[in-house]
């Protein structure tokens, strides 16, 4: 059976600070999201179209620094698994982190269709830039992205669970370290 790593290992179990701001800025404006897409249809008009401008411009966010975290993996390689892991641990971990991934980039895309086949196709990155519109026209296609939106989002919550409770797990089996690989702040020793 493994045990905790040495504790001159623990740096080396650690992600690095860009990888551990990019996780924590984009887990904060998912969940952000999250709120502001189900909950949107809940308030005025004048309300909703201020709620879904702001969803619209951290979704463009979300894309944009999902592709500068895979950028980041991709030069940088993560730490090795910790050897308290079990190999199936392991093995839905991995899925797990490739499916956010795949998430990452398709939900806001399936956003971005949802925005350009709607009646204003014309949308803006926080007012600054204008984002044009993907070629996709009309009201079915209107209906099937808002669809197809929705559907990933529920699976993002799923995964966000998964996520949420294999760390937990984990930290209540007493392997607190692996908290501190992606929250340094949050271990502090054995």
């Amino acid at each position: 059976m493994a045990t905790m790593a040495a504790p001159e290992d623990w740096t080396s179990l650690r992600y690095s600070r860009v990888a551990i701001w990019l996780h924590w800025i984009i887990a904060a404006l998912i969940v952000t999201n999250l709120l502001l897409g189900f909950y949107h249809e809940d308030f005025s008009r004048p309300v909703r179209a201020s709620m879904m401008f702001w969803h619209k411009s951290f979704g463009l966010t979300v894309l944009a620094l999902t592709f500068a975290r895979l950028a980041w993996r991709l030069s940088h390689r993560p730490p090795a698994f910790d050897p308290v892991m079990k190999k199936w641990e392991m093995s839905l971990a991995s899925l797990i982190h490739r499916l956010f991934y795949l998430l990452l980039v398709l939900i806001p895309i399936s956003g971005w269709l949802v925005a350009s086949t709607g009646r204003s196709p014309v949308t803006s990155w926080f007012g600054l830039i204008d984002v044009p519109p993907l070629p996709l026209r009309g009201k079915e296609a209107h209906e099937l992205m808002e669809e197809v939106h929705e559907i990933l989002a529920k699976v993002m919550i799923g995964l966000l669970v998964l996520h949420v409770l294999g760390a937990l797990k984990h930290h209540l089996q007493g392997h607190r370290h692996l908290i501190g690989r992606m929250a340094p702040w949050a271990y502090r020793g054995r």
